[in-house]
């Protein structure tokens, strides 16, 4: 380990497991989880590769940590949707919000396609997303607030209107990243607009 490197973990200012796991995290921000090897992150780490299985059970738990680590880091420079204007307003926010951030961290998870256990290690932390909730359980709770300030019918499935939302979002990203993808995606201009109309209209007649 580089001896600036080192005297920073001793002084206390992170512990080499957390530095361990921002190493493997720029790494995935930087170039995706494809080909990425324990050597690759150890050398930017600057310590020996063997340094890693001392605090790691193998290179999957550290992979999803450093996934988990780079999902909230993406959510922290994208930001939260504001969520102070109409109903509309706000579910335009929310849908904007949510095809952003998973357009940025889904493709590190490209190079994984073939890789159960780094997903099965991923799924077992906690949500990285909305401090915790999701973005499922954090737009069931928003629409819950409205349900209750009378915006939304009362009869409403928040869950149900949860899940076409956010599945929405996933079906123009993970597509792409079952077939590997990493360029931008393309959203369609009025695909925002078209799914918030339909979801405040509904598709019966009036």
């Amino acid at each position: 380990m580089a001896p600036r490197r080192a005297a920073a973990l001793r002084d206390g200012d992170v512990s080499l497991r957390d530095h361990l796991i921002a190493a493997a995290t720029r790494l995935i921000a930087e170039r995706g989880t494809a080909g990425l090897t324990v050597r690759d992150i150890a050398r930017a780490a600057d310590v020996a590769v063997g340094v890693l299985y001392n605090h790691f059970a193998d290179k999957e738990e550290l992979l999803a940590l450093a996934l988990h680590e780079h999902v909230r880091e993406v959510e922290r420079r994208i930001g939260r949707p504001d969520t102070d204007g109409t109903l509309a307003e706000n579910l335009h926010a929310f849908v904007t919000h949510a095809l952003a951030v998973h357009a940025a961290f889904l493709p590190a998870f490209a190079g994984l396609i073939g890789h159960p256990e780094v997903f099965a290690r991923f799924d077992a932390l906690p949500n990285p997303m909305a401090d915790g909730r999701g973005l499922h359980t954090a737009l069931a709770d928003y629409l819950r607030t409205e349900r209750d300030r009378g915006r939304i019918a009362l009869g409403t499935d928040l869950h149900a209107v949860a899940t076409l939302v956010v599945g929405a979002c996933h079906e123009l990203v993970l597509p792409r990243v079952y077939r590997g993808l990493t360029e931008p995606v393309d959203v369609p201009a009025d695909h925002v607009d078209a799914l918030v109309t339909t979801v405040l209209n509904g598709i019966t007649p009036r």
